[in-house]
Order: structure tokens, then sequence, then C-alpha cells
């Protein structure tokens, strides 16, 4: 088993005496993972998208409920098993075939990178500007299309040499900066509350902030493609948890601590990001989804700097552990002989910048119906065949062993399960005209309303089409 492609020390199972996270361990994950500025800019777009606070607030609690189901389930077999998720995608994928879903969820790692980059950048660029504000005035070398000014465009590479830097000397070094995030973050957050609140004359002014929705139905159009925005958040961890769920002391420590930890955190730091949000519409008369933004109309050059490099660390810490280390190991998965954990994490920072992640999070629309929604749209019916082929097929019993054998039980036609490919496709195909629309590479008035609209509900359709399906030509077969 040594000796083969499939087999590596990092994708061999957990031995039972190694499995040491506890109850306390899921929950501590779930409070450091949650506390980012995108969580805070989940929340704030929600707000400038025309929520008021508690329909912003029920909308991220339900999503990040729905999200928690798959999210255990899929963690199962990391803690009965000990086995990451690239290594659990073998039993429904095939032993060849697993690559494409560890390869999509890759892709989407490198998004995130790359907005995370353009964050922990934009944050150099509001404290750099107040020193120096000739950097606000340079000359536009990008063409207008790319929505890329000069000054914001030199301290984003500035902060993505940064980030590849850390790959070059190794991610050891993040350790440290992760330690720092924890405690920083918590306490910055909370300033940031006690300000709105003391600037925007107390919660009751802040929270009386109405509702934008004139009609009921327009809630709805917008509640629906939000509520898959914020299962969508969490998409890809709820497919890789078992890369976290292989050291659990058992299923309850797993099933507990995710269930204290992912829905009361994610809820929690987004209230904050709600009323502080609510709070810049009574104090300047527009609403500011960004906490960068808003940072940089501070007046104290000292607090504003101190702020910045602290958020720029923070990023730079949650961007190696959470958007670096697994697209690295998958890309590296494919071609472990030419593609080094290194060479994987440069792969990474490339494609984090052809994303154009600056026009991903120019404004809270393009946030959720462009990103967030676009990929829980791939990532959905990866967790559809997953759950059915573990839970209703296989009745949670794996051969370990023979998931590392190229010629075993689950290397099906040649390392591929063809019925995995088709229910994928299937649950891919039913949102791609709406994604299409939403990018205007289609005309809206060509494709039917109710087909396009399908789009607004993506890892759901996707999810449902694809755990059917599998199931019903997995039985049949």
């Amino acid at each position: 088993m040594n000796n083969n492609s499939l087999y590596s020390k990092d994708l061999a199972p957990i031995p039972q005496d190694k499995r040491t996270w506890n109850t306390w361990n899921y929950t501590a994950l779930w409070i450091s993972m949650s506390l980012c500025i995108p969580t805070y800019m989940l929340a704030s777009s929600l707000i400038e998208g025309g929520m008021n606070w508690w329909q912003a607030i029920l909308t991220i609690f339900l999503g990040n409920t729905i999200v928690l189901v798959p999210m255990i389930l899929n963690g199962h077999a990391g803690a009965k098993y000990g086995i990451p998720f690239p290594v659990l995608a073998r039993a429904s994928f095939g032993t060849k075939l697993a690559n494409l879903p560890a390869l999509l969820r890759a892709i989407v790692a490198c998004g995130w990178f790359g907005i995370q980059t353009w964050i922990g950048g934009f944050a150099l660029y509001q404290m750099l500007r107040m020193w120096i504000p000739g950097l606000e005035t340079l000359p536009q070398i990008f063409p207008e299309s790319w929505g890329l000014k000069t000054g914001p465009a030199i301290t984003f590479f500035l902060f993505w040499l940064i980030n590849m830097l850390v790959v070059y000397l190794g991610v050891e070094s993040i350790r440290k900066l992760l330690v720092f995030k924890a405690f920083f973050l918590p306490i910055a957050a909370f300033a940031l509350l006690f300000w709105a609140i003391n600037a925007g004359h107390g919660l009751g002014p802040i929270l009386a902030q109405p509702s934008k929705f004139q009609t009921s139905a327009q809630f709805w159009n917008f509640f629906f493609p939000a509520l898959t925005g914020m299962v969508g958040f969490w998409a890809t961890l709820s497919l890789n948890i078992p890369d976290f769920t292989r050291y659990a002391k058992s299923q309850k420590a797993q099933i507990t601590g995710q269930a204290i930890g992912l829905p009361s955190s994610m809820t929690l730091f987004s209230f904050i990001g709600v009323v502080v949000t609510s709070a810049t519409f009574i104090i300047y008369g527009e609403t500011i989804w960004d906490p960068i933004v808003l940072a940089g109309k501070f007046d104290s050059k000292l607090l504003v700097s101190i702020a910045m490099i602290a958020v720029a660390i923070s990023t730079l810490a949650t961007n190696i552990a959470a958007n670096i280390v697994s697209p690295a190991n998958d890309f590296a998965h494919l071609s472990p002989s030419k593609i080094n954990f290194r060479t994987g994490g440069f792969i990474t920072g490339i494609l984090g910048i052809i994303i154009f992640p600056w026009k991903l999070i120019a404004d809270p629309t393009g946030y959720i119906f462009t990103w967030l929604i676009a990929y829980s749209s791939l990532l959905g019916p990866i967790g559809g065949i997953m759950i059915a082929d573990y839970f209703f097929i296989r009745k949670k019993e794996l051969v370990a062993d023979e998931l590392y054998n190229p010629t075993g039980i689950y290397s099906y036609k040649k390392g591929f399960n063809y019925i995995a490919l088709i229910a994928l496709l299937a649950g891919i195909l039913p949102n791609a005209p709406g994604f299409l629309v939403t990018v205007h590479l289609v005309d809206t008035a060509s494709i039917p309303v109710f087909i396009s609209s399908l789009y607004h509900y993506a890892w759901f359709v996707g999810f449902a089409v694809s755990f059917i399906l599998y199931l019903i030509l997995m039985k049949r077969k």
C-alpha cells in the first residue's frame, strides 16, 4: 500500500491514539474561522442589500444551521476512519476521479485566497494613503474595465508577495500570527461595536433602521439567493471537514463541537457587522459595508495605521492557514512527483489574482450573487453525491485499505465512477443558465425566468439533483 500513488503520510488514516481533538477543540476551531473580515462583510452585505438587522441575523443563522447538517454528515467518515477529504471522495468518485472534486474545491479556495489578499492589501492602502496622499492620485495604468486603481493595485501586489514569501519559507512561521489573530480580532470587533453604539446614539436608533424592501415579493426575491449565499459561505468546508474530524476523539466530539461553534460564532460576529453597518447610515448618511473603508474614515492616523496593520497581519494568518494549505495539497495530489507543496502554493497565488478578487467584493451583489452562489452550484452536487454514497449506499461502512488500492473495489472502471460524474454534471447543469445571466454572458430574455431563477437556489438544487440521481443509478447498477 505504501508504494502507490494513492498513499502518502499526509493521506494515511490517523491512528486511534493520535485522535486527540475534543468538543472544545472543534468549538474553538469554528470561533477562530468565523472571526474574519469576510464574515463581517457577509452580514453587512445583507444590510446594504436592503434587509433590517433581524432579517439579516435570521438569514445568517438559518444558513449556518443548514450547512451544519452536511458538515456533520461528511465529518462522520473522517471521525470513524481517520481519513481526509480526498480519500473519502474516492469511495464515491473512484480512486482517480476523486481528483475532480478535490480540484473544484481547490479552485474555490484560490478564489478565497484572492479575496483575502485583496482585503489585506486594501488595509495597507488605507494606512499608506494617510501618510502618502499621492498614492490616491497615481496615473491610471490598468484598463478601465478592470476596475483597478493604481494605488490599491500596488498594495495588493505587495501583500500578495508577502503571502508568496511565507509559502516559500514554509507555513510553520504562521502559527504565532494565528495566536495574534485569535486575541486581536475579537478585541477589535467589540471596539468597533462600542464605537458604533456610541456614535450612533445607542442601539435603539441603530436597530430601528427599517428594511428597504417595499413589498414582501422584493424581500423574498432577495432572501432566497442570500440564504443560498450564506450556505455557500461554508460549502467548501462542508466537503473537506474530514480533514479536521479525522483527529476527533469520538463522533460526539465533532458533532457537539461543531453544533455549538458554527451557528453561534457566525451569528455573533455577524451581529457586530450588522450593528456597525446600520450605524454608518446614521453617522455618515450612507451605508458602508466594507470595514476597511469604514476604518479609513477615522481621523487619527495612528489609530488607522495600527488597525490596518493588525488587519493585514490577521488576514495573512487566516489566508495561509485556510486558503493556501488545502489547495496547495490538492494541486500536489494531482501529480506528487512534479508538484510539491511550494509549487502548489504558487499555483494558488497565481489563480487568486486571475479571478479579479477586487471585482468580486466591489459590491454586495457581486459578493453574494457572483461569488458565493456561483461556487455553491459546484460544491452542492459534490456534497450530495458523497452523502448519498456514504450513508445510503455503503451504510457508513468503508474498507479503509481499499481506498488506497489502485485496483481495489473503489477503482470502479480504471479509477473512474462514471455514475458520480453523470450525477455531478446533472447537478451543475440546472444552475448554469442562471449563472450565465448573472455574469451577463447571456441575455435575460433568451432564457425562461423559471430556469434562470433556479440559480438563486444553486446549492440546494445541485445537492438534491446529484443526491437523487446518484442513489437511483447506483442502486440500479
